[in-house]
């Protein structure tokens, strides 16, 4: 099991607020590559940015997969209702993922492969 990832106690203003807009990348129009340009830039100025760039960027990348997955499965019914499960938690974990950055920690996405460390 992998340790949560470590966090300053304080992050500052502009750190909170790359951190939260990665997690709502998806909303903004920019999943998988807000958070990979955020996580390039700032994995050596801020670990707290880093950390949470990292993890919206395995989400995204998890959810990518598990939708890939769910594809062929529209095909005997199953896939559809996935699909909507898929989105409708992506949706409530990366709301949920964005107020934990705003309060200055990193939250860890449920069944998330952890692909990028």
């Amino acid at each position: 099991m992998d340790a949560p990832p470590t966090v300053p106690l304080h992050p500052t203003g502009s750190d909170k607020l790359w951190s939260i807009l990665s997690h709502l990348s998806f909303y903004i129009g920019l999943p998988f590559f807000l958070p990979l340009i955020v996580y390039l830039v700032m994995r050596k100025e801020s670990a707290y940015v880093s950390d949470n760039a990292r993890e919206a960027l395995n989400f995204h990348i998890s959810i990518i997969i598990y939708a890939l997955c769910c594809i062929p499965l529209t095909l005997i019914f199953i896939g559809f209702p996935l699909l909507v499960l898929i989105g409708a938690g992506s949706f409530i974990l990366a709301i949920v993922a964005a107020i934990k950055a705003s309060d200055g920690g990193v939250y860890r996405y449920p069944l998330t492969l952890r692909l990028v460390h």
